[in-house]
This record gives C-alpha cells, sequence and structure tokens, in this order.
C-alpha cells in the first residue's frame, strides 16, 4: 500500500517541525489564556482558552495523522490505520460542543449577575495570544500547503488570532467604558464560532465513516469524462466513491469497453487512473472490465 504515501521524507520533515512548533504555541497560550481568564475574571478569555483547547487538539492529531500516515498496511488493516484520524476527529468534535456549551451556560449567569472584570490584565493576556498566533500562522504557512492536515492547521492558528483580536476590542471596551457585559458578550461571539466549527467536524467526520460521495463530487460528471476523453468505454457502473482519510479518496468500478485485446485493458486503466488524480483528486482506483466478447489473442 505505498502508493497511498502522498507526503516525501522533505516534506514530512518540514510538516512535521511545522506542526510540532504551533502545537507547542497553542498549547502554552491555551494554558496562559485560562489561568488569565481565571485572575482577570474573564469569560471571554476563558472562551479563548476553550477554543485554544479544541485548536490544540487538531493540531496534536494532524501531527498524529502525519505520522500514522507512514505505517504501512497489515493483513488486517489492508488500508491501514487512515480511520484513526476520523474517529478521534469524531471524539474532537463532541468535546467541542461540550466547550461551547458550558461558554453558553457561564454567559447567560453573567448576564444576570454582570462580573467585574480586570481589562488591562485581560488585553495583556489576549495581546500576548495574537503574536504568538501569528507567528504560528507564518510557521505553518512555510510547510507543505497541499497537506490538507498542515493546511488545516493554518487556518486553526489564524483562527486563534481572530478569536484574540476580539478578546482585546472587549478588553478595550470594558477598560474605556466599564462596560463588563462586553466579556460574556465576546464571550458568546467565540461559542459560536466553536459550535460552528463543531458541526463541521461531526458532519464530515460522519459523512467519512458512512462512506459518502465527497461533496464536491459529481457521480455523472466522472462518467462522462471518462467516456470522453477514452476511447473505447461504452459504459461504467456500479461506481463508488468514497474518504478513507482527508485527502485520501478511493473509488471502484466496473468499466464496459468494446471488443479489444485483453493486454489493451492495462492502457485503459493507467489513462482511468490518471485522469481520475489529475481532475478528481481519487488516489486509489479498483477497475473491473467487462466486455460482451472479448480476445484474448
Amino acid at each position: 500500500m505505498s502508493e497511498h504515501n502522498h507526503t516525501t521524507t522533505v516534506a514530512y520533515g518540514t510538516n512535521k517541525r511545522a506542526l510540532i512548533f504551533a502545537l507547542s504555541i497553542t498549547f502554552t497560550m491555551m494554558l496562559v489564556e485560562f489561568i488569565g481568564g481565571i485572575l482577570s475574571n474573564s469569560l471571554a478569555l476563558i472562551s479563548d482558552a476553550g477554543h485554544m483547547l479544541t485548536d490544540t487538539g487538531s493540531l496534536a492529531l494532524a501531527l498524529f495523522a502525519l505520522w500514522f500516515s507512514r505505517r504501512p498496511a497489515t493483513a488486517e488493516k489492508t488500508y491501514g490505520f487512515y480511520r484513526t484520524e476520523i474517529l478521534s476527529a469524531l471524539l474532537n468534535g463532541a468535546l467541542l460542543i461540550v466547550i461551547a456549551v458550558y461558554i453558553f451556560y457561564e454567559a447567560f449567569q453573567r448576564f444576570i449577575h454582570p462580573a467585574e472584570v480586570k481589562g488591562m490584565f485581560m488585553l495583556a493576556v489576549a495581546g500576548v495570544g495574537l503574536i504568538a498566533n501569528v507567528l504560528g500562522a507564518v510557521v505553518l504557512s512555510k510547510g507543505n500547503r497541499e497537506n490538507l492536515n498542515t493546511d488545516a492547521a493554518l487556518w486553526h492558528m489564524i483562527s486563534d488570532a481572530l478569536s484574540s483580536v476580539g478578546v482585546i476590542l472587549g478588553s478595550l471596551v470594558i477598560i474605556f467604558t466599564g462596560f463588563f457585559l462586553a466579556d460574556p458578550i465576546i464571550g458568546v461571539l467565540i461559542g459560536i464560532v466553536i459550535l460552528r466549527g463543531a458541526w463541521k467536524v461531526i458532519k464530515e467526520s460522519v459523512d467519512i465513516l458512512l462512506e459518502a460521495t465527497p461533496k464536491d463530487i459529481n457521480l455523472e460528471e466522472i462518467v462522462q469524462t471518462l467516456k470522453n476523453n477514452i476511447q473505447g468505454i461504452n459504459d461504467i457502473h456500479d461506481l463508488h466513491i468514497w474518504t478513507i482519510t482527508s485527502g485520501l479518496r478511493a473509488l471502484s468500478a466496473h468499466v464496459l469497453i468494446e471488443d479489444t485485446l485483453v493486454s489493451n485493458c492495462e492502457n485503459i486503466s493507467d489513462r482511468i487512473k490518471n485522469i481520475l488524480k489529475e481532475k478528481f483528486k481519487i488516489n486509489h482506483a479498483t477497475l473491473e472490465f467487462e466486455c460482451e466478447t472479448c480476445s484474448g489473442d
């Protein structure tokens, strides 16, 4: 199953270092913002720490998936351990919902009983968080952007940076106006961002586990593309396309071809797989050829 390893040694090393650096920054800032949120009595900081907790899990998952993807398949696990990433993502999505619900509950309590927040302390911690997230995003942007895990990790860092900007704005409102409700308002907004991310993660994970056709794939378009570009294909049926893990798609199909030499099947197979890979990003294809009267000369 070595053909499924799409990460070169150089790219693997670059992505691994970038992910470890980003994970270290996110985990450290998560602790700093959580402790800072308690000391400043800021729900916005605690909410942002919760956001960073989810991103810490996502980065750790990306690093784990990057390492696990290089493990060879076994006789018992013929597709390797790719689905471990999806199961972990599903668990991560469930944790996101729990965190969002907790943030909404705390915000509700603060709307009823407004609490005093130390705006300057909140501003200092959020400012450090913004600098750290921007630095992490810069490092990740230098990695292999074709790797979906690294690219997703980059957007997580950007999301964290935007959350830090929100907390900074909230702290400035508190410092200059004394409007302490700005804190739970920012907390709710971050909670909504977390909930939106949770829904996306869970939905994509369930779709993959149910082996649903990828959203950007049109089965009829694939059939017509292959028939129009490869001479000798009469029909394609029993077509199934699914995602093994993020960035790794598989296809199986029966291909009805014209009467031809058996040796020509290999050429047709190669052309089909090239089109599937280049146009539809389908990395693994299993094809069964059929013809009504094939010659074996």
